[in-house]
């Protein structure tokens, strides 16, 4: 019995490292595909995010206290930069959860996704490690449960539609 609990502490201590551990900057932590520029779907690593001009934004969110500064890159840029032609952004995370983003907020707004929150790259128990960001104290109107569902953290992949 005591073995049991042993192997079952252990395998919850090495889910919590999983998860609290920041990725590598080699590793695949986004795959964008859909109406793409290229053929086949395009793995990314944070070096790669971080090889596009970068964005801070500095908002208020629902799922925070007080400011938080995020940094990232812009969803606008990143899609031009893959030769994106759609006009949906369909976001998964890691936890099955899907949103869907019109290319349109992307210009708009200025959103970003981010790879750090507070100068730290967020971990995947901290909505990391990518996670999109409207800029919600800039326009009022994103501050709806509209938007807030847009907001899709541990982001995974995106398919341009």
């Amino acid at each position: 019995m005591f073995k049991s609990v042993r192997v079952a502490l252990a395998a919850i201590a090495a889910g919590l490292v999983f998860f609290s551990v920041p990725v590598s900057a080699s590793e695949v932590i986004l795959t964008v595909d859909g109406k793409i520029a290229s053929p086949q779907p395009v793995d990314m690593s944070i070096a790669d995010l971080e090889a596009l001009e970068h964005k801070t934004v500095v908002t208020k969110t629902p799922w925070h206290k007080g400011d938080t500064t995020f940094e990232g890159v812009l969803l606008a840029d990143l899609i031009d930069h893959l030769g994106a032609r759609g006009e949906t952004l369909s976001v998964a995370a890691l936890n099955n959860y899907y949103s869907e983003i019109p290319v349109d907020d992307l210009r708009r707004f200025g959103v970003i996704l981010a790879y750090k929150q507070d100068g730290a790259y967020m971990p995947v128990s901290d909505k990391g490690p990518l996670f999109v960001v409207y800029p919600f104290d800039a326009h009022a109107e994103l501050l709806n449960e509209v938007y807030y569902a847009r907001s899709a953290w541990q982001v995974r992949s995106i398919t341009v539609e």
